[in-house]
Protein backbone atom coordinates (compact mmCIF):
# COMPACT_ATOMS: atom_id res chain seq x y z
CA UNK A 1 0.00 0.00 0.00
CA UNK A 2 0.97 3.55 -0.57
CA UNK A 3 1.04 6.05 1.99
CA UNK A 4 -1.87 7.96 2.43
CA UNK A 5 -2.48 10.49 -0.55
CA UNK A 6 -0.10 8.87 -2.84
CA UNK A 7 -0.61 6.40 -5.78
CA UNK A 8 0.97 3.47 -7.39
CA UNK A 9 1.36 3.12 -11.04
CA UNK A 10 2.55 -0.48 -13.26
CA UNK A 11 3.98 -0.82 -15.87
CA UNK A 12 1.88 -2.99 -18.47
CA UNK A 13 4.79 -4.75 -19.95
CA UNK A 14 7.33 -5.55 -16.74
CA UNK A 15 5.15 -4.99 -13.97
CA UNK A 16 7.79 -2.38 -12.35
CA UNK A 17 5.70 0.03 -10.09
CA UNK A 18 5.95 3.49 -9.72
CA UNK A 19 5.22 4.84 -6.17
CA UNK A 20 4.34 8.38 -5.63
CA UNK A 21 5.62 8.10 -1.98
CA UNK A 22 8.57 6.48 -3.01
CA UNK A 23 9.55 8.61 -6.04
CA UNK A 24 12.39 6.93 -8.29
CA UNK A 25 15.71 8.50 -6.40
CA UNK A 26 17.85 6.47 -8.81
CA UNK A 27 16.28 8.28 -11.88
CA UNK A 28 16.00 11.88 -10.75
CA UNK A 29 12.53 11.55 -9.65
CA UNK A 30 12.07 12.45 -5.34
CA UNK A 31 10.08 10.80 -2.94
CA UNK A 32 7.10 12.41 -2.98
CA UNK A 33 6.91 13.40 -6.81
CA UNK A 34 3.18 12.91 -8.08
CA UNK A 35 2.83 11.12 -11.78
CA UNK A 36 1.50 13.87 -12.99
CA UNK A 37 4.65 15.44 -12.13
CA UNK A 38 6.97 12.88 -13.89
CA UNK A 39 8.26 14.12 -17.20
CA UNK A 40 6.43 12.50 -20.13
CA UNK A 41 9.58 11.56 -21.81
CA UNK A 42 10.45 9.35 -18.61
CA UNK A 43 11.13 5.68 -19.46
CA UNK A 44 10.25 2.40 -17.01
CA UNK A 45 14.11 2.05 -15.40
CA UNK A 46 13.37 -2.10 -16.13
CA UNK A 47 12.30 -2.14 -20.08
CA UNK A 48 12.10 1.27 -21.36
CA UNK A 49 8.13 1.72 -21.61
CA UNK A 50 7.24 4.91 -21.95
CA UNK A 51 5.23 6.82 -19.30
CA UNK A 52 1.73 5.84 -21.14
CA UNK A 53 2.43 2.14 -20.72
CA UNK A 54 1.83 2.83 -16.69
CA UNK A 55 -1.86 1.88 -15.31
CA UNK A 56 -2.88 3.31 -12.15
CA UNK A 57 -2.80 0.31 -9.34
CA UNK A 58 -5.92 -0.18 -9.03
CA UNK A 59 -5.73 -2.39 -6.23
CA UNK A 60 -3.85 0.64 -4.03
Amino acid sequence: MSAPGTRRYICFYCGTVYDEALGWPDEGIAPGTLWEDVPDDWLCPECAATKADFALDEDD
